[in-house]
């Protein structure tokens, strides 16, 4: 994930995300009023990429007023790394009423005419068709390393129809390593997961890896978990790409020895996890 550019300048408008090299100079705050705003302390005249984490509308209103700033300055090429895209898993419009968030975060980012914006792990291909001039950096690497830790034979795990595509075409980079399938039920209106299938007769003890783009409360990961506890899986790890963990670990290391993620979304500390940084 590294650029090979000499002349490629960085503002990190999240001062503990740098996946690249050092950030440009600038300062940013918030008015009272609840404005964002920034400063940017140095001329610059190259190509440049703009790196942040969006966790609230505020996120991404500082990479508006970032890139305005950098345009007003006449930069001319500014590329935009964003590895966890708000509203991703909102690619649907399920019931009446709602919006379809993805294509309102889409939309707003394609108005800035980024020379390139790139994204870690996307939840579908909904979000690369929305956006434009997209790169997309896939989770095979990633995946690979986490496995370097675990020890035994294992499968890698599916947790729903939606993953499928991704998970064989990672199974294919890893040399073939065996798919199971699963599926979930759940209640469009209320969101609430109903019962979860796990397509094997047994798992006959092996480990069970479960590989997935998000964590936001856990629910999918907890109800899977049991399933293949009744399937009878061995030692069982969880690897998610974008870990937001909303309600926390304690039941969720119940269920998994190990959970790997990255800091895409936020910066994770706790002794049953393992944080790979971007």
């Amino acid at each position: 994930m590294r650029t090979n550019n000499a002349n490629m300048n960085y503002l990190h408008l999240d001062s503990d995300f740098t996946p690249f090299g050092t950030s440009i100079d600038f300062e940013s705050f918030t008015f009272s009023g609840g404005e964002p705003h920034i400063k940017i302390k140095e001329d610059v005249k190259e190509a440049i990429t703009i790196t942040h984490r969006i966790q609230s509308f505020n996120d991404l209103g500082m990479i508006l007023l970032a890139t305005d700033a950098l345009r007003r300055m006449h930069v001319q090429e500014i590329n935009l790394f964003i590895p966890y895209v708000p509203a991703a898993r909102q690619d649907r419009v399920m019931v009446s009423g709602e919006p379809l968030s993805i294509k309102v975060y889409a939309d707003i980012i394609n108005s800035q005419n980024f020379s390139k914006v790139t994204i870690f792990d996307p939840h579908s291909e909904v979000t690369s068709a929305l956006l434009n001039n997209v790169e997309i950096i896939n989770n095979h690497e990633y995946v690979q390393r986490c496995l370097q830790s675990v020890q035994g034979e294992f499968v890698l795990i599916s947790p729903d129809g939606g993953a499928l595509k991704k998970i064989y075409k990672l199974s294919q980079y890893l040399g073939g390593i065996e798919v199971i399938e699963c599926s979930k039920k759940r209640d469009v209106k209320t969101g609430k997961l109903s019962g979860f299938t796990v397509y094997a007769d047994s798992l006959h003890k092996k480990t069970a890896i479960v590989v997935d783009d998000i964590c936001d409360g856990g629910g999918t990961f907890l109800g899977l978990g049991k399933a293949l506890q009744e399937k009878d899986a061995g030692e069982m790890h969880l690897i998610v790409s974008h870990g937001i963990f909303s309600k926390g670990f304690d039941k969720l290391k119940e269920i998994y020895k190990t959970i790997f993620t990255t800091n895409s979304f936020r910066d994770v500390t706790h002794e049953n996890v393992v944080q790979i940084k971007i």
